[in-house]
């Protein structure tokens, strides 16, 4: 598990908002309590600098989120930020329910079926309509597998290990 001060990212900065200076968000997790309970975010922008902000004001947009930084008061002022990764760090995030991960978690674990097939690492993660799917790069090929319950036996953050019991046909795709 990464340690307290690691950075996070949660969503990246894709737009500006009016004139004021607000930015538009989109949210990796869809869900805005942590960074509103945050106050400060850190800008990691294209060129891995960071920059740390005080958050004004957040609020839920068109599927999307505005963010206000303190500061910052009109579109001139923000628009080098567009395209810069909201980061937090990881002691700023709530703790995870049982069998509940945070992406960042995730990337990197070594994926094996039950059977003892190894697969892969998961190199990405991305959201579909029902489940989160994981991208597992292996020697060969890589794999799209689901992130539900009849599909990931077991995960285990210490040992760097998930192991899958692929639904019929999963592996052949």
């Amino acid at each position: 598990m990464p340690a307290p001060d690691t950075l996070v990212p949660v969503g990246k900065i894709i737009g500006t908002h009016g004139i004021r200076g607000l930015l538009k968000v989109f949210s990796f997790s869809g869900n805005m309590e942590s960074l509103n309970a945050a106050g400060t975010i850190t800008l990691k922008s294209s060129d891995g600098s960071l920059q740390k902000h005080a958050v004004a004001s957040l609020v839920a947009h068109g599927g999307k989120f505005l963010i206000g930084l303190k500061g910052f008061e009109n579109i001139n002022q923000v628009l080098h930020l567009v395209g810069s990764e909201i980061c937090l760090l990881r002691s700023q995030l709530p703790e995870t329910e049982e069998d509940e991960y945070y992406w960042c978690d995730l990337i990197g674990l070594s994926v094996a079926t039950v059977d003892g097939i190894e697969l892969g690492t998961i190199s990405d993660i991305f959201e579909s309509g029902a489940s989160d799917i994981y991208v597992v790069t292996g020697k060969d090929r890589e794999y799209l597998i689901p992130a539900i319950a009849d599909v990931i036996s077991s995960v285990d953050l210490a040992d760097g290990r998930m192991l899958i019991t692929p639904l019929e046909g999963l592996l052949d795709l």
